[in-house]
């Protein structure tokens, strides 16, 4: 019972295994927004075992945020998103650590990025993006990228083994829309975003070499596709 018994689906497949769920034991994720993005790639992180998780937010609870962050409700309006999420998240997962970091990302506060194994990027603006990859690069650790606007969102891991860094893509592909909010988003869409997300980065901590680091995957649910496109370092 305990671990074996909730990590069984996990422990049955090939790719993760005992040693692979050993390995998501060890490791330590920051995940960088607590909101659209953050919620499901929370969720499924603290499922899946993640040893450590750190969230960086200080953002508050609104009713507007209902319609598409699932970790929160009706009775979470004003209260701090680290603090409510913390709570959720231990009791959904007693065997993996909360660390809330009730903060706003800023070039003062990087330096928790020194203390993970790997970012996720849920956050919703550029200035966050670039500071994430500025650490990233400076204290070599891979990222996990996401982004979502309407009906449409991309995702893409950079900064992992020699591979392109999230200013490689934005600066010399300048032709590639880049999403920001706020904006209008279809409710579904930061699940959709978020669950890969989430998935990328339990694969980087398994060491898989078939992630999406040199590739940017582009989702429309309004027209239900999924484009990857390959780009260069």
């Amino acid at each position: 019972m305990g671990e074996k018994e909730r990590y069984a689906r996990h422990l049955i497949l090939e790719e993760i295994g005992e040693p692979g769920q050993e390995k998501l034991k060890r490791a330590k994720v920051l995940v960088v927004g607590a909101g659209g993005l953050g919620s499901p790639v929370l969720l499924y992180l603290t499922a899946a075992g993640i040893g450590r998780i750190g969230i960086l937010d200080n953002d508050i609870v609104s009713e507007s945020n209902l319609q598409r962050q699932i970790l929160y409700d009706t009775q979470c309006l004003g209260a701090l998103k680290v603090e409510v999420a913390a709570r959720k998240l231990q009791a959904l997962n007693p065997y993996t650590t909360i660390v809330p970091y009730a903060q706003r990302l800023t070039s003062e506060n990087t330096f928790i990025i020194a203390e993970y194994d790997l970012v996720i990027d849920a956050t919703d603006n550029l200035p966050s993006r670039y500071l994430i990859d500025e650490a990233c690069v400076r204290y070599g650790k891979p990222f996990v990228y996401g982004s979502i606007c309407e009906f449409k969102g991309q995702v893409s891991v950079f900064n992992y083994q020699g591979g392109p860094t999230y200013r490689d893509l934005y600066e010399y592909h300048d032709a590639i829309a880049e999403f920001q909010q706020p904006q209008g988003v279809i409710g579904a869409l930061p699940g959709v975003v978020g669950s890969i997300q989430a998935n990328e980065a339990i694969k980087l901590i398994l060491g898989s070499q078939d992630t999406l680091s040199g590739k940017l995957l582009l989702i429309d649910l309004l027209k239900g596709s999924f484009q990857t496109m390959n780009f260069i370092n």
